[in-house]
């Protein structure tokens, strides 16, 4: 049986990451950054350190229950709280009856079209030591494409690793925006980013500010891709 959309229009289902860092608002795990209905399902199995480095199909299982369970509930479309889940769009759209988007990577080869000539995107990442082959591959994302990550030993990382919520908002800014500048220092032809991480997505407006260029990110994704499954009427009969 089908499930019925409620009054409030598209329902979002969101896997969520077994964490314990503050979610701030920009942040996908915080509700209040969207404004339509969602629904969060925990992953227990999950968590910010065995899915970094994850090449195999060992969670696979886990986020198929959980979204199985969203699905149960009525949801419209499928998300996820990690741009490194990349790794399984391809399963876990096979396996849904819903559409599914696990990453903001998604949005790399459509943002790639849409630079002017000479102009490549570049992403922003929690770990570069983690996004390449399969991860770059499962969403289309050229393996050349320029990607700088997070110091492994900058607050940032620890904050979310560690769940250290000591970590200033002000301190995690600073860093996320000077990590991004190197980016562009190092590839100075990168005419917009890509934020991998959804973590980063409280930054992007600071990303802009400082370098001037597009930043796409998890919130850019998920507000297109819930304007898909509840277009707006326009009231013209």
């Amino acid at each position: 049986m089908q499930p019925t959309r409620n009054d409030a229009g598209a329902t979002l289902g969101i896997l969520m990451l077994n964490s314990t860092f503050r979610r701030y608002l920009g942040d996908i795990g915080n509700a209040r950054t969207w404004s339509f209905p969602v629904k969060y399902k925990i992953v227990e199995d999950a968590n910010p350190s065995n899915v970094i480095g994850l090449r195999d199909t060992s969670l696979l299982e886990p986020f198929k229950r959980a979204a199985d369970d969203l699905i149960a509930e009525g949801v419209d479309g499928i998300t996820t709280t990690c741009g490194l889940l990349s790794i399984y769009q391809k399963d876990l759209a096979a396996h849904c009856r819903v559409p599914v988007a696990t990453s903001s990577l998604l949005q790399v080869p459509m943002v790639e079209r849409m630079l002017p000539h000479g102009k490549r995107v570049g992403i922003l990442t929690y770990s570069a030591a983690t996004l390449n082959g399969p991860y770059l591959d499962a969403v289309g994302v050229a393996q050349d494409t320029p990607v700088v990550g997070m110091a492994p030993d900058s607050n940032f990382v620890r904050w979310i690793r560690d769940g250290d919520n000591a970590v200033s908002y002000a301190t995690l800014r600073e860093e996320v925006v000077t990590t991004a500048q190197s980016l562009r220092r190092r590839h100075p032809e990168v005419g917009a980013l890509v934020l991998e991480c959804t973590n980063l997505a409280p930054f992007s407006a600071d990303i802009v500010d400082r370098l001037g260029i597009p930043v796409y990110d998890t919130v850019t994704m998920v507000n297109a891709f819930h304007a898909s499954l509840s277009p707006r009427r326009y009231p013209n009969d």
